[in-house]
């Protein structure tokens, strides 16, 4: 298999790095991994040093920038971008191994899943799924396998602080394949905790509209992370 690089963007995820970087080693020497980090203040880039991760330092607290950042500094033919809150299959490489020997023309996408048991994730879950397999419309939190090719044939992630992945598969305007591979990632429930799946569910399509209407995206970035 081509080598591929596994890019993560950072901030303060001491306590969720080490779990997927344990989950990303049985790449071994078929891959590299990146950490972009923007000012963790806690050990996450140590904990990328300790798990022989190249790191990569960026001045901005920036996601799509960190994600163009890593992309550059990577040496792979297929480019993996990842949330560092989330998990993999212990077989997620063979896997995707098999998908990515067929078509370099295709994204690939992970099957979504909430990492907790409550019964009302399993919903969303099927929510999530059913957009993202018969709409074409994935997101960065499902963990986007583009080959390099395409990637930046494509100008790549713009260095916008979030929609960077709803931004980037727009310009692609259907010219390339979107497909979800046989292997689940598991998202960190934490964004949901703190209030129903529904309302924040409302929430994030209406940042969403306001974003494909030309507002700001300084003024949703504000609104986004006010309670953060």
């Amino acid at each position: 298999m081509s080598k591929i690089s596994i890019i993560i963007p950072t901030i303060n995820e001491a306590n969720n790095l080490p779990l997927l970087l344990s989950d990303l080693s049985s790449i071994q020497k078929n891959g590299e991994i990146i950490i972009v980090d923007c000012g963790s203040e806690d050990k996450t880039i140590d904990i990328a040093n300790i798990y022989g991760a190249k790191v990569c330092i960026s001045k901005e607290r920036n996601r799509g920038l960190q994600l163009d950042m890593g992309a550059k500094n990577s040496k792979g033919d297929w480019l993996i971008f990842l949330h560092a809150d989330t998990r993999l299959n212990h077989d997620w490489f063979s896997k995707t191994n098999s998908f990515l020997k067929r078509n370099k023309n295709t994204i690939y996408y992970f099957k979504f899943k909430i990492n907790h048991k409550k019964i009302t994730y399993r919903l969303l879950e099927i929510l999530v799924n059913f957009r993202s397999k018969f709409l074409k419309q994935p997101y960065g939190d499902q963990g986007l396998i583009i080959h390099r090719t395409t990637y930046f044939k494509n100008n790549g992630f713009s260095k916008i602080p979030l929609m960077e992945d709803v931004d980037f598969l727009r310009r692609l305007n259907n010219k390339i394949g979107i497909k979800q591979l046989n292997s689940s990632i598991f998202i960190s429930s934490r964004k949901w905790e703190r209030t129903n799946i529904f309302i924040q569910a409302i929430k994030n399509w209406h940042f969403r509209r306001r974003w494909l209407k030309g507002e700001s995206l300084k003024s949703i970035y504000s609104d986004y992370y006010k309670n953060d």
